[in-house]
């Protein structure tokens, strides 16, 4: 998995390409511990994430609960099988998907 990050300012944006996975998943929480300080808009463009697994919904969930005290999070450009799994789990409920 690729991970691009571009900070301006209060706003981080984090691009994923590939599969957010049990092998993958803990590069990106790794990434979010070192770039949300001072973060007040996280986005997390999905555009060309092609698989998230419970890892990455897990990592997903924590990022939200952190942006939630300070913030905002959204998640934007979401493919047909990421929001697939996002509907059966229900994060769709949870997470602001664009």
């Amino acid at each position: 998995m690729n991970i691009n990050t571009v900070k301006s300012g209060a706003a981080l944006t984090i691009a994923l390409e590939g599969r957010l996975d049990t092998q993958t998943a803990p590069s990106l929480e790794a990434e979010l511990g070192k770039q949300l300080d001072g973060v007040k808009e996280l986005v997390l463009d999905f555009e060309k994430l092609d698989y998230i697994s419970s890892a990455g919904l897990r990592v997903l969930l924590s990022a939200q609960k952190k942006m939630n005290a300070c913030g905002m999070m959204k998640v934007i450009r979401v493919n047909e099988t990421v929001a697939e799994i996002f509907e059966v789990t229900g994060f769709s409920d949870i997470l602001t998907v664009e």
